[in-house]
């Protein structure tokens, strides 16, 4: 038989539940109207269960942007690594992009939260720069340095652009871009 019941937990999911809890409601009201309440009230767990797992509010919300960042991460990875020339290299970076699975309308509002609660606070910046530092490494799978660099931007900007405009990216735009960047640079 198991444990005592101090060795094992009766809710092992609580803390990862937590975490997602966090990201929806800031990404329902925004990092400044992200409460304790409303977190344990969404992730249907007691008050208390968030001082027992982060040692503050910061704390919980510097771990729920890692949490974003990983799971985003791996997306981007796992994209990436599915190509297997570099013509499928371009075509998953288009994808990333242009497509609906990477960059979605609620990891953008979570992007955007998460920056600007970077400007103010140091942990919350290393795990963004940490994530760059990431995205740059999948891309490196396929493409010299500099080309990294500059389709990491591309990558991370057209989203933006796409939320801000309010309109669908044109595919054929974005591919010949990524074709431009990686002949361009690739060839220096």
């Amino acid at each position: 038989m198991g444990g005592t019941r101090r060795e094992v937990p009766n809710d092992p999911g609580r803390r990862e539940r937590i975490l997602d809890a966090a990201l929806d409601v800031i990404a329902g009201s925004g990092v400044h109207k992200t409460t304790h309440r409303r977190i344990a009230a969404r992730a249907g767990v007691p008050l208390g269960s968030l001082t027992y797992y982060f040692s503050g509010l910061d704390d919980l919300l510097a771990q729920a942007f890692i949490r974003l960042a990983d799971t985003m991460s791996a997306h981007y990875r796992r994209t990436l690594e599915g190509a297997a020339t570099r013509e499928e290299a371009e075509a998953a970076v288009v994808e990333l992009v242009c497509g609906p699975a990477y960059a979605t309308s609620r990891e953008m509002t979570l992007i955007f939260e998460m920056y600007g609660y970077a400007n103010h606070h140091p942990e919350v910046m290393a795990t963004a720069r940490a994530w760059l530092h990431r995205s740059r490494a999948s891309l490196s799978l396929h493409f010299p340095e500099e080309v990294c660099a500059a389709l990491d931007v591309l990558i991370e900007g057209w989203p933006i652009h796409r939320v801000l405009e309010g309109a669908p990216l044109d595919r054929e735009l974005v591919a010949a871009a990524v074709r431009a960047l990686v002949s361009g640079l690739g060839a220096r």
